[in-house]
């Protein structure tokens, strides 16, 4: 595997699995390496159904998780995507979004990255995933971080 020389986007993804099952980084690892024989989990962060943020990739890494821009991307990847019938559907639960916007920021911040520079799949593949529009995680990321304070004393945050 090749290490990243740059950072200037994030990419966020979704499992494509249905709505409620519990899959873990270790999963989509098996599927990558035995189903398309890479060398590893093409995702550097994969989000479970109860926000625990597990780490794939390893983030110094070059992933594989977008054509054409995975030599400059972190590649986050949250577990679901579809409805039980396996149509495309946000099944993001509330503690996946908000691991997902704390991720989100602190990879901003690492790579002193803006909001424009978070995407989704869908803008660069025909693919639905990760089953929701840029707009609206934009939205509701800004929503989100309106509506935290950090306490200046032990740095946790907390909803407004």
């Amino acid at each position: 595997m090749k290490t990243r020389t740059k950072t200037d986007m994030i990419i966020l993804h979704c499992s494509a699995t249905p709505e409620g099952r519990d899959i873990k980084a270790k999963d989509i690892k098996h599927w990558h390496v035995e189903g398309n024989h890479w060398e590893d989990i093409g995702y550097h962060y994969v989000i479970d159904l109860d926000g625990t943020i597990e780490s794939g990739r390893d983030e110094r890494m070059v992933g594989a998780h977008c054509t054409n821009y995975n030599s400059h991307s972190v590649g986050i990847c949250y577990v679901g995507g579809c409805d039980k019938n396996m149509n495309v559907k946000d099944t993001r639960t509330k503690e996946q979004k908000i691991s997902m916007f704390k991720l989100v920021q602190k990879l901003m911040n690492r790579y002193g990255l803006t909001l424009k520079q978070v995407h989704c799949h869908n803008e660069y593949a025909q693919k639905a995933c990760p089953s929701f529009p840029i707009d609206r995680f934009r939205r509701e990321y800004q929503e989100w971080t309106n509506h935290m304070i950090t306490c200046p004393y032990c740095g946790k945050e907390f909803s407004a």
